[in-house]
């Protein structure tokens, strides 16, 4: 049976990677090793071993991740297109596993992997497919969680609190999964820790499923003074404006990123799970209204 011991994190100190590399850490069953740029002021715990690396060098990538058993990718949109060298040093390297920055939507979804905002990570998969088939030693695993529940709230994303004036999407009923950050973490772990279940392929995990009108119910219950006026929207016309201006060359994050709310409130495009992983895991998935409270209470006004 294989071990997973020894993990390298690839965008340990941003807002996925700080929960992930938390996870790791606290769960005691590895030795962890984060992979920074020289010129990074990030700090990481006592028992995080820091290898500074050259993301361009191949050579570097290799010689850092030698003796490392898993990476495990964490890094924003501007790195997505980056992972393709660190997979190649992974192969190299004689890595077993490695989990890309796949976190989000569910891109076994034609529709949703259609969309041109996750045209680097489909590359990436692409790249991890050959890779395995060509080293049968070298494995991969995607991870998917739907909408990041805390940070989501905390960004206005799934519920824009901070305008006061949210856009409710197709009429705020359809349901979407979510997961918090931690949970994520968890989700990381229990890849690491049950190799061959997770064995190149997808894992889904989810902490609850909710809605945008639920979470305006709770917005209001939780800070009745707070002002909140709806605004009815429609991810069709949301999507066919980006879609125009896709057609005309423009890929700026403020034409690409509509396609992530399409891809989370809009029909047919897997915003809800039709099944998860969390038993294998680890995650309980049972997070209540109660959990959606505590989160908007930590952040609305009282």
């Amino acid at each position: 049976m294989t071990t997973i011991k020894n993990v390298a994190v690839v965008g340990a100190a941003g807002a996925l990677g700080t929960p992930v590399l938390k996870a790791l850490v606290d769960s005691g069953k590895f030795n962890v090793t984060v992979l920074t740029r020289s010129s990074t002021k990030a700090t990481f715990p006592a028992s995080v071993k820091v290898s500074q690396v050259d993301f361009e060098s191949l050579e570097s990538l290799t010689s850092a991740l030698k003796g490392q058993d898993a990476v495990v990718s964490t890094v924003g949109t501007a790195g997505l297109q980056g992972q393709t060298l660190v997979i190649d040093a992974a192969v190299a390297a004689g890595v077993k596993r490695f989990l890309p920055s796949e976190f989000g939507s569910d891109l076994s979804n034609p529709k949703t992997a259609a969309f041109p905002v996750y045209g680097f990570k489909l590359a990436v998969i692409q790249h991890l497919e050959a890779a395995a088939k060509a080293h049968p030693e070298f494995t991969y695993t995607l991870v998917r969680n739907g909408a990041f529940l805390d940070w989501g709230l905390e960004q206005s994303f799934l519920l824009d609190w901070k305008s006061g004036k949210p856009a409710i999407w197709d009429g705020g009923d359809r349901l979407f999964s979510a997961t918090s950050l931690a949970s994520v973490g968890q989700a990381v772990v229990g890849t690491l820790t049950h190799f061959e279940e997770t064995k190149n392929r997808p894992v889904y995990v989810q902490d609850l499923v909710t809605s945008q009108n639920k979470l305006l119910a709770l917005a209001r219950k939780v800070a009745p003074q707070l002002k909140l006026e709806p605004v009815p929207s429609s991810t069709t016309e949301l999507k066919a404006a980006s879609d125009a201006r896709v057609a005309k060359g423009e890929f700026t994050p403020e034409v690409l990123i509509p396609y992530i709310f399409v891809s989370i409130f809009g029909d047919g495009y897997g915003g809800k799970m039709e099944k998860t992983d969390n038993e294998i895991l680890g995650v309980p998935g049972n997070k209540t209204d109660a959990d959606i409270e505590a989160i908007l209470k930590s952040l609305l006004p009282q």
